[in-house]
């Protein structure tokens, strides 16, 4: 269903340190997708980023961002909610409105909040080879077989391109919890309204590279992983996860004990919660997940990992066409 509409499709989840407090991002709306009647964040959707407080992969917090249709200029207005304890899992629960607005327009929440909403630059890159070569291995449980490509040939797949990004920068204090505890763990969740009056789950997403790792040919894992929950990975997914990391790990070698190895990988893997330290600098890397900024190298640090030997891109930011902007929105300009 991601596929059949574009705009439900989180193409990516980032959370850094922003000028005034803690920056949440999602894309939506890919332009690689091609044209479609009508861009930008769906009026039938509800796009929610979850805050886990206490480490068990459970929300105390949501945002929750609801969009009208967009006028003839395709402007959408929309507003955004806080929902707070039991009730940030309920899809029904009302929480608190803390902003309200129109896309295109910074906003400032009454809880000292900021939001924006509209198109921009992706500051994503991806080398389509090496990612469909990397499916493959995960799906067939073989090394990355890259044929006669060479990093002379690398390309990134998004240059170019636009999104739609939310962004969402929160004061320390609606975050900061209990015994001075910083560390967070979020991820991001698009959803459908359905004709008898619920919520569908049609993407969600943690930390990066989940799905071009494990489901790019595996459409059914792909649609089980996007409709459940972070608490309930482990033991839905562990097993499985494992298993395929393992293989990639033994046809390599490098390993002694692949299933080790694996085993060890999905416990960082699963529940898949982005981390994060609140007030720190974000960095997705091999030494440690602390949010993701966007610049990070998320590909060759995910790749590398699951395979527990080096798998890069051969391009960087570099290849990106617009650049991350340093003050709020953050996201780049759309061209």
């Amino acid at each position: 269903m991601a596929r059949q509409d574009v705009r439900l499709d989180i193409t990516d989840l980032y959370v850094f340190r922003g000028e005034t407090g803690t920056a949440l991002v999602i894309n939506v709306c890919h332009s690689i997708a091609g044209d479609i009647p009508v861009p930008g964040f769906h009026p039938e959707g509800m796009y929610e980023f979850k805050i886990d407080l206490d480490g068990d992969a459970i929300e105390e917090i949501t945002y929750r961002v609801v969009f009208d249709e967009p006028d003839r200029h395709g402007v959408q207005r929309y507003t955004t909610r806080r929902i707070e304890g039991a009730a940030a899992a309920d899809p029904f629960s009302g929480g608190t409105v803390v902003a309200d607005g129109a896309t295109g327009i910074e906003i400032t929440g009454a809880d000292g909040c900021r939001v924006w909403a509209g198109r921009a630059g992706d500051p994503f890159w991806i080398e389509p080879e090496v990612l469909h070569a990397v499916g493959h291995a995960f799906q067939d449980g073989t090394r990355v077989d890259l044929g006669s490509w060479t990093p002379a040939a690398a390309a990134n797949l998004f240059a170019g391109h636009t999104v739609y990004s939310l962004v969402l920068e929160l004061p320390d204090s609606a975050l900061l919890h209990g015994g001075g505890q910083s560390r967070i763990g979020v991820w991001a969740v698009a959803s459908l309204a359905t004709d008898a009056g619920g919520w569908r789950p049609i993407n969600r997403v943690g930390l990066p590279m989940i799905h071009p790792l494990f489901t790019q040919f595996d459409e059914q894992l792909g649609d089980d992983l996007n409709a459940g929950t972070p608490a309930e990975d482990p033991a839905a997914y562990g097993a499985l996860l494992t298993g395929r990391i393992a293989a990639v790990v033994a046809a390599y070698g490098t390993a002694t004990d692949p299933r080790d190895y694996a085993v060890r990988l999905v416990e960082r893997l699963l529940p898949n919660v982005l981390p994060y330290r609140i007030g720190s600098p974000a960095a997705f890397g091999f030494l440690d997940w602390n949010g993701r900024s966007l610049i990070d190298n998320a590909p060759d640090v995910m790749f590398s990992l699951a395979c527990n030997t080096p798998v890069g891109l051969s391009i960087g930011r570099e290849s990106v066409t617009a650049r991350p902007r340093s003050m709020f929105p953050y996201v780049p300009l759309a061209h």
